[in-house]
């Protein structure tokens, strides 16, 4: 049985093993695969597992010998799920692996912009502090987060273990999610229709899907309901936000500070607004990528073709 990863590096460049799949057959592993070899490094395989190569209705009408996709990721757009079923292909993906790290990222991006950490650090090698006439210097504004509102869009996994840690702060919650949970309120967490986490909220953090009713709901008009001043953080999918209006409000000061570890088209364009925007801190898409993040996603995705092979096909979405 040939096994073959499409686009292996970002999930491991060196610092994990393939062995779990190479124990289950004839494994080849490509780092990035473009589109035009994409059929090509198929050839006969029956085992597929993919990150973000695209397999389209028209590639997989042409790999008959195709029985399992893996999708080497939680989100599964990449694969036409419809087509594949339609062709007897079972596809699976990776539902949960990242919560603790994505949720600490969303704090790491958010203190970062309460002490801005590395512009201090950076002013302190070049030779700022030492010239400087007092014991203390800074340089930007500095922010206690005790006793302000943090709210948070999407009150899943992540969504709550953002929670969790903000409670930890002195940081009261207001959660908006489409399914509520009324175990989870207490006198420092509530849920909250949009309207009020907008206006109430001095930081507002994304943690919910990419749908079609999700998609640009950061624009022009939910920014304005925001309180002057406020920080956006977004740590799930960038086009939930529409990212020209997102840098007017920056450069106005309707949101003072955004921290975003994705964007609408990645790898980030040249012409994307938000790298012109001041008070922007901008990451390649990291949140998800400890080591020990990546060795859960890994066991899993080696879990997922195990139950496959033995007739008990686990995380599928296309049933």
């Amino acid at each position: 049985m040939k096994i073959v990863v499409l686009d292996g590096y970002t999930l491991n460049p060196g610092d994990l093993s393939w062995a779990g799949f190479a124990g289950q057959g004839e494994l080849a592993v490509y780092e990035r695969t473009p589109a035009d070899q994409i059929l090509a490094r198929i050839g006969d395989a029956e085992i597929i597992l993919t990150n973000k190569t695209p397999l389209t209705a028209e590639t997989l009408a042409k790999v008959p010998s195709v029985r399992y996709i893996g999708v080497l990721a939680t989100g599964y757009n990449v694969v036409d799920v419809e087509a594949a079923g339609a062709l007897g292909m079972t596809v699976t993906n990776i539902p949960t692996y990242g919560t603790t790290a994505v949720a600490q990222f969303t704090f790491a991006l958010l203190l970062e912009i309460c002490h801005h950490v590395g512009a201090h650090s950076t002013a302190v090698h070049q030779g700022d502090w030492t010239r400087s006439p007092d014991f203390c210097f800074w340089n930007h504004p500095l922010m206690e987060l005790s006793g302000k509102t943090i709210g948070i869009i999407g009150y899943g996994r992540i969504g709550q273990e953002t929670g969790k840690i903000a409670q930890a702060f002195g940081l009261r919650v207001l959660a908006f999610d489409s399914y509520r949970n009324p175990a989870l309120e207490c006198d420092t967490m509530k849920y909250a229709d949009l309207e009020t986490l907008y206006a109430e909220s001095d930081i507002i953090s994304l943690h919910c899907p990419l749908f079609e009713s999700t998609k640009g709901m950061i624009n022009r008009e939910s920014l304005a309901m925001m309180k002057d001043g406020v920080i956006l953080l977004n740590t799930s999918r960038g086009p939930l936000i529409v990212e020209e209006d997102l840098r007017e409000a920056l450069e106005s000061g309707k949101v003072s500070m955004a921290g975003l570890d994705v964007v609408s088209s990645e790898p980030i364009r040249a012409d994307n607004p938000l790298l012109q925007a001041k008070n922007c801190i901008l990451t390649p898409h990291i949140a998800w990528a400890p080591k020990e993040s990546r060795a859960r996603l890994m066991q899993i995705a080696v879990n997922n073709l195990k139950g496959f092979l033995a007739g008990v096909p686990v995380n599928v979405v296309n049933r």
